[in-house]
């Protein structure tokens, strides 16, 4: 009976990842979340914190320089923040997508995911086939 589970499983593509895998990809959004949301705190003080070595005792045109600098990396290290807030939201949202048991599938083609590309960008919701569709239709 086992050729005919193995002939079955062969004839009829996989369609979801089994519980075990699932609980593989978890556990790498997990340590990818913790890491996220740990820059994002770094970031978001970067650009909230008051330089402690404030130019107010030095010369007027070197405070202009470091202002305007001030100002230019303050608005990178927003940009930043807000990209990876956008991080963190697409990893959360594809740990809801493993508890409602849609993870791993292409929502273009409805195919799986591989999972060399899962383990690389653990939040992608196209397959592989899907974004370069996406990218040529882009051009």
């Amino acid at each position: 009976m086992a050729n005919t589970e193995h002939e079955e499983a062969v004839k009829s593509p996989k369609t979801r990842y089994s519980k075990e895998e699932l609980e593989e990809f978890k556990q790498i959004i997990l340590e990818k979340l913790e890491k996220a949301k740990a820059d994002l705190k770094l970031l978001t003080e970067a650009y909230t914190n008051n330089n402690e070595h404030d130019t107010n005792d030095t010369s007027p045109t070197f405070k202009v320089l470091e202002d305007g600098f001030s100002v230019l990396s303050k608005e990178e290290n927003s940009r930043l923040a807000a990209r990876q807030q956008k991080f963190i939201t697409n990893l959360e949202n594809a740990l809801i997508r493993i508890e409602n048991g849609t993870y791993g599938i292409c929502r273009v083609t409805g195919k799986l995911i591989s999972k060399e590309r899962l383990r690389s960008v653990p939040h992608a919701t196209l397959s592989i086939e899907a974004k370069l569709q996406q990218n040529q239709q882009r051009r």
